[in-house]
């Protein structure tokens, strides 16, 4: 197997592979324009910035596997490494920690001046006046949008720091998650209104859906209070700029910006934001997973992505299709011969049955397996079905389960 690493990764993760016997290739000079001319001999792509495009993806002629050593998969056209039967997959939680501390780090910066200062001080300026005014983080409102691991390790230290955590109720929050957020102290509001009212400093923490998109609009910010603070180290396309730069422009906002439309295809160039640019933005370039720790612990988990594949195994794959579309599911237990489960599947294309997803696992001793199979277009009756099903030799048990 052949894996090309078009940005930089920690190079122990490379000499990893390279002693299991995987040809790894680095050039983290390569641009979104630049991989479909290098991409062809290889199976893996491993990327973190960098684009991946159809065009990349359609001249992959080897190509099985895209890892994105981060969280956000954005940048890489998921629906076309679909349609042409790649894998997508990223290494999620692993920076959560890095971005936190970014983000304690721009609203310490923003509240007390740190950057302007800095660039007065640079400039031979001396205004403590000016720099020295500070409302103090102590106290203050801290509303979270979006809380996964990254917004429960932003609340974890904004609760240290003596700062009062909200969020917006969702029922997407697992159990131990909202264990974990009654424990720390965080408050649920009723809707996304009453925390913009409520907090003195927004924080977003989003994955880019489609729903987030251009979330921070005039009305958004608008029902923000006219002094507080936005954060955004999660991603550019959450914020519509120019309603952003209008809101800086006729109130006392600030804004701490880690994310921003536009931003350069590569990890160094020419750049201009207005928003970058503009007085009351304290900003960093994409800089919240560019820690050591991050970087070794997504090393790390780019490493067992790729380890996990080449054992047949799919990791934290992102264009699966999570809700397939399915009448029953079908669960076999068979003796562990390919024989038997190719005769099961000749029955269903037999009957003109079609499937999804399907799981198979091996016992203890290695006679017996167990087979899951999503299943549709069953045109006679379940129990009928299933018997079709344990007439075949090799099947112990068979059951159908309507979904």
């Amino acid at each position: 197997m052949r894996v090309l690493f078009a940005d930089n990764l920690s190079e122990f993760a490379i000499e990893h592979l390279r002693a299991r016997g995987i040809a790894c290739d680095v050039m983290p000079w390569l641009t979104a324009d630049d991989l479909p001319e290098h991409i062809s001999d290889y199976e893996v792509l491993v990327v973190r910035s960098t684009g991946v495009n159809a065009t990349t993806l359609e001249a992959g002629s080897k190509l099985d596997l895209v890892v994105r050593a981060g969280a956000g998969t954005n940048t890489i056209d998921c629906v076309r490494a679909a349609q042409l039967g790649i894998v997508v997959s990223n290494v999620p939680a692993r920076n959560a920690m890095a971005v936190a501390e970014l983000t304690l780090g721009l609203m310490f910066a923003v509240d007390r001046n740190i950057a302007n200062a800095t660039a007065d001080a640079r400039s031979g300026i001396w205004n403590k006046k000016a720099h020295g005014r500070s409302r103090g983080l102590y106290g203050a409102t801290l509303g979270i949008l979006g809380m996964g691991s990254i917004g429960l390790e932003v609340a974890k230290r904004a609760i240290a720091s003596g700062l009062d955590v909200i969020t917006t109720a969702t029922p997407a929050h697992p159990p131990a998650t909202l264990q974990f957020m009654k424990e720390l102290g965080i408050r649920c509001t009723s809707d996304l209104c009453s925390l913009l009212g409520a907090s003195d400093i927004v924080s977003l923490h989003v994955p880019a859906w489609p729903t987030t998109v251009d979330m921070v609009d005039s009305y958004f910010l608008a029902s923000m209070k006219t002094d507080a603070i936005l954060i955004n180290t999660s991603r550019g396309s959450a914020v519509v700029e120019a309603d952003l730069i209008a809101a800086l422009d006729s109130t006392e906002m600030r804004a701490g910006i880690d994310v921003c439309n536009d931003e350069p295809n590569s990890s160094s160039g020419e750049f201009y934001s207005e928003l970058a640019r503009h007085p009351k933005v304290t900003f960093t370039h994409h800089i919240g997973a560019s820690t050591h720790q991050a970087q070794t612990a997504i090393a790390k988990g780019t490493i067992e992505v790729i380890e996990k594949y080449c054992r047949g195994m799919l990791t934290n794959c992102v264009n699966l299709e999570l809700s397939p579309v399915r009448a029953a599911v079908l669960s076999i237990t068979c003796q562990d011969q390919v024989r038997v489960l190719a005769l099961v599947l000749q029955e269903l294309n037999n009957r003109s049955i079609d499937i999804g997803n399907m799981n198979s696992q091996v016992l203890a001793g290695g006679k017996t397996s167990i087979t899951h199979i999503d299943v549709t277009g069953i045109t006679i009756s379940h129990d009928e079905f299933t018997n079709s099903i344990l007439a075949i030799p090799g099947v112990l048990q068979a059951k159908t389960q309507k979904v």
